[in-house]
């Protein structure tokens, strides 16, 4: 269950003294085939004959990995429409489910040109193939191909490489937008082999290692301004463009052989791990403000997708450069979310309304489990699993929290890859089970209450096993206003919270979940809504909820 942090929090400042030193990563380098690299300490590297062996796991599984485990809307408006939920008595197979949700996606969210809707219904929101939204569709149709290599997603992936953007220093845009279209270019090429997928893909990623763009500059530029120069978003630096940089570099090192992606991933890892890794554990916060004199992170601010992508990235470099503190890094921050970004019932829910994607996550402890043979991974995946496909609605989409209902009004491309993910690697770690406790929400009890948060808290109490609190993600359109909350007195452990006002699509979405909670069994709760602190990108305290579903 989420807990508050005792200790301080990630706060890097650059000055007269230098950069501060974080997570043991040192400023000394060393030289290694011609080329510097960081220093690492206290690490293990490991020759070349044991890599083949022990890495790559042709001898049993990946011994690096299994050394080190850590232990104000009408009436009509305010009642969700759950839509028809498929009442059959055992549910759908986890393969069965992993099926039809990919063929949602390929025939409802994919456009059949090339490009994505980003919302569903379809006139609601723009389509297009670039950033977050669109290239996290993208990768579930990857994922899908890795677990299954259904045919059914190459023709998709060909077209997507066509119509992916060329990322010339002429166009304009965020460095997190480029870097998450460079891994969607390589996925593309991995999959159909198009030579134009890789050469956009390296574009890209050129463009971020361009010194005019701006990006790499101000106090810290070991990482990236969202924006050049730190223009937008008052000197806005995110692990959106950092981690997925180094999952790029790490790909195209794959692909191509090239040694300077390798050696460029290993220097941003490094800065990752000294800028964003959290003082008190080994998460990673998404957000640092760099106003040319001093960089200042956001405490807490933990995204499942920046983090899965450092669980990647760690375990990938472990693998291509034998070096097993990568290997304990990448489990460290597995179990961190784990044991903070769950509810009572285990299940995942990182705390989040329209801020968050999924997939990078899912994928990273797919192949924790699945390649790395790391159990702890597999019943994550699995437990989740079952909480998310117990519920969805008639086209087969899952909501925004695994362990809330399912979607009763629009969907989002930012909300549904994560569920699509989910249950294709539940799929192919255990195709023929099945979800537990299905139609978990078909007789949840709604409470209409339109309550804002006007004063000190807002507490919700009630007896029941579950709630979900209703509202309209965007409701004072489209940033500024977000909400802490505390689960039975005791603080999230993430700050991330209820950001309601932050809306992926800039539009008023109905008929949403705020927060989705669960817990083992029914009992008195209280669910406490906090005004939470301001700062630059969040603004200050905003919370609006139309009402709340109740499972007794």
């Amino acid at each position: 269950m989420s807990r508050q942090p005792s200790g301080d929090e990630v706060s890097a400042t650059a000055g007269p003294g230098g950069l501060a030193d974080r997570g043991g990563q040192g400023q000394r380098r060393v030289v290694t085939g011609g080329r510097d690299r960081p220093a690492r300490s206290q690490r293990t590297v490991i020759g070349a004959g044991v890599i083949l062996v022990t890495l790559l796991g042709l001898v049993g599984s990946m011994s690096l990995f299994l050394n080190f485990s850590f232990a104000a809307s009408r009436a009509d408006e305010l009642k969700p429409h759950l839509g028809t939920v498929h009442a059959q008595p055992a549910g759908p197979t986890y393969a069965t489910l992993a099926q039809k949700s990919i063929y949602m996606l390929e025939h409802t969210f994919y456009d059949r040109h090339g490009l994505w809707h980003m919302c569903v219904p379809v006139k609601l929101c723009n389509t297009k193939n670039m950033d977050w939204g669109a290239d996290n569709l993208t990768y579930d149709l990857y994922l899908r191909w890795q677990v299954d290599k259904d045919p059914t997603v190459v023709p998709l992936l060909a077209r997507l490489a066509r119509t992916a953007l060329w990322w010339v220093p002429a166009r304009f845009g965020s460095s997190d937008n480029i870097a998450w279209d460079a891994i969607a270019e390589v996925r593309e090429y991995q999959v159909t082999g198009r030579k134009i997928a890789l050469d956009k893909a390296e574009v890209a990623l050129a463009r971020l290692n361009a010194g005019p763009s701006g990006f790499a500059v101000g106090a810290c530029p070991e990482i990236d301004y969202q924006w050049p120069f730190g223009h937008r978003d008052f000197g806005l630096k995110t692990l959106e463009t950092d981690s997925n940089y180094v999952k790029a570099a790490l790909l195209l090192y794959q692909v191509t052989k090239n040694t300077a992606y390798l050696y460029d991933a290993e220097v941003k890892y490094a800065a990752i791990r000294q800028y964003y890794l959290s003082g008190s554990t080994s998460l990673y916060t998404d957000f640092v403000f760099d106003n040319g004199k001093t960089c200042q992170a956001v405490p807490r601010f933990f995204l499942g997708s920046v983090n899965g992508n450092m669980i990647w990235n760690g375990a990938t470099l472990a693998v291509d450069t034998g070096d097993a503190g990568y290997a304990q890094e990448a489990i460290a921050t597995a179990h961190a979310v784990i044991d903070h970004l769950s509810d009572d019932a285990g299940i995942y829910n990182p705390l989040f309304t329209d801020i968050d994607v999924d997939e990078p996550l899912i994928e990273a402890m797919y192949d924790l489990a699945a390649v790395y043979h790391q159990t702890f991974a597999r019943n994550w995946l699995l437990t989740t699993a079952s909480a998310a496909g117990g519920d969805f609605n008639s086209r087969y989409e899952f909501g925004r929290f695994y362990d809330g209902p399912p979607p009763s009004g629009a969907v989002t491309s930012w909300e549904e890859n994560g569920g699509i993910a989910l249950m294709t690697a539940a799929a192919g770690l255990d195709g023929t089970g099945r979800p537990a406790g299905f139609g978990f929400w078909q007789h949840a009890a709604w409470v209409p209450d339109n309550l804002y948060l006007t004063g000190a808290s807002l507490p919700i109490h009630f007896t029941g096993r579950a709630i979900a609190i209703m509202g309209t993600i965007g409701d004072v359109c489209c940033r500024a206003g977000h909400a802490w909350v505390a689960v039975d007195g005791v603080p999230a452990f993430s700050n991330v919270g209820i950001w309601q006002n932050r809306s992926s699509p800039a539009r008023r979405l109905n008929n949403q979940v705020l927060f989705a909670w669960r817990w083992r069994r029914s009992g008195p709760h209280t669910i406490t809504i906090l005004p939470a602190s301001y700062n630059p990108l969040e603004g200050g305290s905003y919370f609006h909820m139309t009402g709340y579903l109740m499972v007794s």
